[in-house]
């Protein structure tokens, strides 16, 4: 066996010697690796140290093992067969490789001589840019030495002669120069000129500083007679210098101008106080004469010192009175403070007019937003001075009104001062509103009520419109003193009092009544007597409710109108806090009282008529006439308090008209109610009281313009309520007037007509067609079995209703309440 396998080896090496050397080499690489590291294996013929007996024991260890002999040589002869595929697709492969080298030596060789040709012209390139550099700083050699020379002769103008005019005119060349290489400053020689003209602009500002240290010393001499045109220049030259030496000279020279104004007005002194305010006002405007006359062509127009004299005074001013007003708080007056305020909003008025306050803030004047024209009926020309009164008209709403003049820059830069003691204007106006309040109500009772006047048709309490002008002008006389925080402080005390003339004044005067708007009391019940005379208001009572009511209605819109002006006279911040909500509602219950008690004596005054209807023998009327007695004496009172209270009320209309209606609401459930007593009722009885109901409808229908010369159309809100309500009343008095037999038509034609499906109401028609209670047993069953069926899920009662209680039914419960409470009593 392993003379067999060296025969193989050795056929299979002498194939191999008969390729060329280099072929030899590739296929020893690949037989015979020379590192495993480079091609690493697991094949034992691969390995360095290879033994052909080691491996053959290893493929036969033993003798049985040497019967699958054939089946290992044929696996050999595989892999032998393999590698000569192999070895004969490598050197296949080869057979170019010569070619292609030269090939790419070639192109690599072309590449080459490439690269130097462009290496050579980047060489060339760049000793044209060094000579065309050098050739450049050459040329720039002439404006340096010229830049330098205009430095140093400036430089020496400034250290020598002063010669502040030429200096400013070679500074600013320097300076615009310098801003041109801001961007070179990497450069040494640049950097270090720059440097230089710093150095010398810092010196340059230092002696002009000095120099007008000299002129005006803060302390010791005095100013000189007039300027100088080295520091006219020297102004000049500040301008092109660092800003701070402008600030600088603006302020020493100030501060030097008001020195004599602090002495003047210590603390200590007389004329420091309030009630001398005017002598400082008088003092600042001699010196911006003086400062006009002396030094007006010193300083540049443009630094605006006229204005910045003023506007340092003004800081100054407002920081002495606080601290003067903080030590003799005390000695402060309401008279004493409006003085001053008055005087100083005079002055920031005449600075306004005089300049622009463009020394304000960041030194630029902004224009105000000019507000578009408001409709608030407050909104008047407010041009003119503090002292204008204006009255508010109901027809001011109506009118146009003029936006808003633009601001004043110079508004609060003195008076903000007074702002923290505005505390006594508003304990004040507390005070004077309440007197005021007080002389209201004792005029009042003095006077009496107002005197009837039916053309004017019900006038204003005079009252209001007093209270609203002294609010209009507290409010204006505020809004000068501040927008902050006094003005929630006033707005407070206007609330305060629009309830106290609510209550004092217009509810305290409303004419009392045995049955107040509340409702029901023990007392009205104890003296009730069924047909007696109720007592009426008096045409001068009824004027005086119409015109608390028209009053009320007045007060009401110019609460609204004042709401909105307080809220653009306030800062933006503290709008939210304005809100007289509550002092409306106050005025409204007002006007809703004052129609009640209109509606409850007219009610009142057709109680007996209705009365005297319930208690007549209707079973006994044997013929239809004219209207009854009772109905005359219903249209007879409607005739006489209606006009009255229409004629008082022509200035509110639409109050009338809720006066009609809330009578309707009441008459008509009243009137079915007392219907429901005429019992028993015989057909020409159920005949008369048709013929009476649709009287007493056309007289309702014509309520709103009863008596009166100009017939109108009554609004179709009452309208609807009349119709619907006396047309009920109708329909039940044909139900009364339908004969019972059959029961069963009867019934059908009272849920048609009525469509009322409550047992009670069913059972008053029985009563008033004078059925016997055996008839009624039997009527009510047939009406609970023809009854349509409720609604599913609906539960059962006692009494089933198609809609919700009508007005007469709940009236009904309420007079059973009455009588329950008689009873008892």
């Amino acid at each position: 066996v392993l003379a067999s396998f060296e025969l193989l080896l050795k056929a299979d090496l002498s194939i191999l010697c008969k390729f060329t050397e280099i072929k030899v080499d590739v296929l020893f690489i690949v037989f015979f690796p020379p590192s495993p590291q480079v091609f690493p294996s697991q094949d034992p013929l691969d390995r360095a140290d290879f033994n052909a007996v080691e491996y053959i024991n290893t493929l036969f260890p033993t003798e049985q093992s040497l019967a699958n002999i054939d089946e290992v040589v044929n696996k050999i002869r595989l892999k032998i067969r393999r590698l000569d595929d192999n070895i004969r697709t490598v050197v296949r492969g080869q057979t170019n490789v010569g070619q292609d080298g030269r090939q790419a030596l070639e192109e690599a060789q072309k590449a080459i001589q490439q690269l130097f040709g462009k290496i050579k012209d980047i060489k060339d390139k760049a000793e044209k840019s060094e000579q065309m550099v050098t050739s450049g700083i050459a040329t720039q050699d002439f404006p340096q030495t010229c830049f330098v020379k205009s430095f140093n002769f400036l430089y020496r103008a400034m250290t020598r002669r002063r010669q502040y005019g030429e200096v400013a005119n070679l500074l600013q060349g320097v300076v615009n120069v310098l801003e041109h290489f801001n961007k070179y400053m990497g450069i040494p020689q640049i950097r270090q000129l720059s440097e230089r003209v710093k150095a010398a602009q810092n010196e340059l500002g230092q002696q002009i500083l000095a120099d007008f240290e000299e002129a005006f010393p803060s302390q010791g001499t005095k100013r000189p007679g007039g300027p100088s045109n080295v520091l006219r220049d020297a102004c000049l030259v500040a301008n092109v210098l660092d800003p701070r030496i402008k600030q600088e000279i603006i302020k020493k020279f100030i501060k030097q101008h008001l020195s004599e104004y602090l002495v003047l007005f210590q603390e200590n002194q007389d004329v420091a106080w309030l009630d001398k305010i005017d002598r400082r006002y008088a003092w600042i405007k001699r010196q911006l004469v003086d400062y006009e006359e002396k030094y007006g062509r010193m300083f540049p127009q443009e630094w605006c010192m006229t204005e910045r004299i003023a506007v340092e005074f003004c800081h100054v001013t407002r920081t002495e009175l606080s601290k003067i007003m903080r030590t003799r708080a005390k000695e402060i007056e309401v008279k004493l403070l409006l003085f001053a305020i008055q005087r100083t909003t005079n002055f920031e008025g005449l600075l306004a007019k005089r300049f622009s306050g463009c020394t304000l803030g960041d030194g630029t004047v902004k224009k105000p937003d000019v507000p578009p024209p408001s409709t608030n009926p407050f909104l008047e020309d407010e041009a003119g001075t503090e002292t204008d009164e204006i009255v508010i008209e109901k027809s001011d709403a109506e009118k146009p009104k003029k936006p808003k003049a633009p601001d004043n820059p110079f508004h609060g830069i003195v008076s903000k001062c007074f702002e923290p003691h505005l505390y006594v204007y508003i304990e004040s106006q507390d005070k004077n509103l309440s007197e005021l309040i007080d002389r209201f109500v004792a005029d009042f009772k003095a006077q009496g009520p107002p005197k009837p006047n039916v053309d004017e048709g019900g006038a204003v309490l005079p009252s209001c419109a007093d209270l609203f002008v002294y609010y209009k002008k507290c409010m204006v006389q505020c809004s000068q003193l501040s927008t902050g925080e006094p003005m929630i402080a006033l707005t407070t005390i206007f609330q305060k009092y629009l309830r106290e003339y609510a209550w004092k004044i217009l509810s305290g005067n409303l004419p009392k009544t045995t049955s107040s708007s509340s409702g029901l009391t023990i007392t009205s019940l104890l003296k009730e007597k069924e047909g007696s005379e109720v007592a009426k208001f008096t045409l001068e009572e009824l004027c005086l409710i119409c015109s608390i009511l028209s009053t009320a209605e007045y007060c009401l819109a110019t609460t609204q109108q004042l709401e909105e002006k307080l809220k653009e006279k306030v800062d933006a911040s503290l709008v939210e806090r304005i809100n007289l909500t509550g002092e409306t509602d106050t005025f409204s219950i007002v006007i809703s009282n004052s129609i009640q008690l209109l509606v409850q004596d007219l009610d009142a005054a057709c109680d007996p008529a209705l009365t005297a209807m319930s208690k007549m023998q209707w079973q006994n009327v044997e013929h239809v006439g004219d209207q009854s007695p009772y109905v005359t004496s219903v249209i007879l009172h409607i005739k006489q308090n209606v006009p009255i209270i229409r004629d008082n009320l022509a200035s509110t209309r639409k109050y009338f008209t809720q006066f009609c209606i809330k009578f309707a609401n009441s008459f008509i459930p009243k009137f079915i109610n007392h219907l429901f007593k005429c019992k028993p009722i015989s057909m020409v009885g159920a005949e008369q009281l048709l013929l009476d109901t649709h009287s007493l409808k056309m007289v309702l229908l014509d309520l709103p313009s009863i008596g009166s010369q100009v017939v109108r159309k009554a609004p179709a809100s009452y309208t609807r309520i009349v119709v619907k309500g006396m047309t009920r009343a109708e329909m039940i008095l044909k139900v009364v007037m339908a004969p019972h037999e059959p029961p069963v038509v009867f019934v059908d034609n009272y849920i048609k007509l009525l469509a009322d499906c409550s047992t009670d109401t069913f059972q008053k028609i029985l009563d008033m067609k004078g059925l016997k209670r055996s008839e009624q047993s039997s009527m009510l069953d047939l009406f609970r079995q023809r009854l349509p069926a409720p609604p599913s899920g609906a539960e059962s009662t006692g009494s089933l209703s198609l809609s919700a209680p009508t007005p007469e039914q709940e009236s009904s419960r309420i007079r059973k309440l009455e009588k329950l409470i008689k009873k008892r009593l």
